[in-house]
């Protein structure tokens, strides 16, 4: 898949950037709510992974703005936060997030989240 990655936390990105990766997927990632928005009109994505919490535009707007795009609106956008109160996961389903997923994410959470959208999400045939 082509998986966009938007984190502000360049440790945090570049490390799920580099796991997504190991799994055999396409991976860009983003550092701020503007540059999703570029990134994703160029690069496409199958599945969206954006931080809630971005400098500018957060992650509740770019997903919105995701969903007006007619390339993009159908494609999955997932939210990651480490607020995992019921305020946000309201703001999330308002902004039209597919699913809502609790930082850290563990390597087996990011597996069941994939294996609902791609057929291999470790790499395996």
């Amino acid at each position: 898949m082509r998986i966009l990655v938007v984190d502000d936390y360049r440790d945090a990105g570049e490390t799920l950037q580099w796991l997504l990766e190991e799994y055999g997927h396409t991976v860009q990632v983003a550092h701020s709510g503007e540059e999703a928005l570029q990134v994703a009109t160029q690069f496409r994505p199958d599945l969206v992974l954006c931080d809630l919490g971005l400098p500018g535009l957060d992650g509740f707007e770019v997903c919105r703005r995701l969903r007006d795009q007619p390339l993009l609106e159908q494609r999955p956008v997932v939210a990651m936060t480490g607020y995992g109160n019921a305020e946000y996961r309201e703001r999330a389903d308002q902004a039209g997030f597919d699913q809502y997923l609790l930082k850290p994410i563990t390597p087996e959470a990011l597996r069941t989240l994939l294996a609902q959208y791609g057929p291999h999400p470790d790499g395996s045939s």
